[in-house]
Parts: structure tokens; sequence; C-alpha cells
């Protein structure tokens, strides 16, 4: 399809219903609490604790550590930042466009998509601004690696968006299984 063909069918859309109007702006409201949870933890961290500094919460089971993020997620990636970022970067433009141009009214999606957008520039700020990514929540009961708000909105998201595609998968199954079930009735029916 060309480019102007597309154009034309987008101008001639019929205008988005208040739900869907409703999805966007829950997407973005979303987004923007995740940008600033992100920050402004993150600023707090690094003005009030030195770096590798480790502070319990509860000892032993969940602590602050403050610590410098130079890869990607859990620090995966380490020596290939710029890959990363280009990465990363492709991936956020993507689903924002996915989030403007969406006539879904699929509030719970709109929100996984939200939480994914807003947590990956929450991290992008940090690697743009500072070259790496500060991060300061650990679990040390499971001696987990050291994460940050952008990644617990990102992590959400992502489990959000596949427990909501393995809904989709179970019922078009189900609506599937249905429909042959009728069809067979009716070959019955006629025989």
């Amino acid at each position: 399809m060309k480019i102007n063909e597309y154009l034309k069918q987008l101008k001639n859309r019929p205008p988005l219903t208040k739900k869907q109007i409703l999805c966007k702006i829950v997407a973005a409201l979303t987004l923007v609490l995740a940008i600033i949870l992100d920050v402004v933890t993150k600023k707090i961290v690094v003005d009030n604790m030195a770096l590798y500094e480790e502070i319990p919460v509860i000892k032993g089971v969940f602590h602050w550590k403050y610590i410098q993020n130079r890869g990607a997620a859990f620090g995966m990636l380490a020596d290939n930042r710029e890959v990363f970022l280009v990465i990363s970067s492709v991936a956020i433009v993507v689903m924002a466009i996915y989030l403007l141009f969406t006539r879904t009214d699929r509030l719970w999606w709109m929100i996984g998509i939200g939480m994914l957008v807003g947590g990956g520039i929450g991290n992008m700020i940090d690697r743009i601004a500072l070259g790496y990514v500060v991060d300061f929540i650990y679990v040390a009961l499971i001696d987990f690696a050291v994460f940050n708000v952008a990644d617990c909105f990102v992590c959400v998201g992502v489990a959000l968006l596949m427990y909501l595609s393995v809904l989709d998968l179970v019922r078009e199954y189900k609506e599937g299984k249905t429909k042959k079930a009728l069809e067979g009735d009716k070959k019955h029916d006629g025989a």
C-alpha cells in the first residue's frame, strides 16, 4: 500500500469512541506516572546515598543499594551500550506510535503498553543523561539483581500484556471450538 493511500485511509476513519479516548488518556497518565516516579526515586537515591551504599529496609530481605548499571536490564550487555541504546530507542518509539495510533478500547492492554513505554523512557533518560542507569532496589532474600522503579513498570507491563495475550488465546480457542461444534451439529442435523 502506498503512503498516500494509507494517509487517506487514516483521514477517513471514524472518530475515536469515548472508551478509546479514555484508554489513550489512561495510558498516557500511566506513562507519565512511571517516568515521574522513576525520576523522583532515582534523584532521592543519588542525593542521599553514596555509590554502593546499602541500607537495609528489612534486614536480609529488602535493601536500598545504590549502583550504576551500565548494561541492559539487570546489568546484562554492559559492554554494548550503543547497541542497547539503539534497540531500546526503536522499541520505545514503536510502542509510543502504537499508543498514538491504535484504536483499541481495551483499557488494561493500554495500561500495560503505557507501563512499558514509561519505564523504557525512565531508564532511557538515565542512559542518555548519565551514561548509566541508577538502580537501587535490592531483594537480598533471593540475592536478585539490583533494579529500579522503571524496571518494575517494564516487568509488570510485560506480565500484564502476557496475561492478557494468554486470555485472548484461550478465548479464541474456545470460540473456535464452539464454532466447529456448531458446524458439526449443522452437518449432523442435515444428514
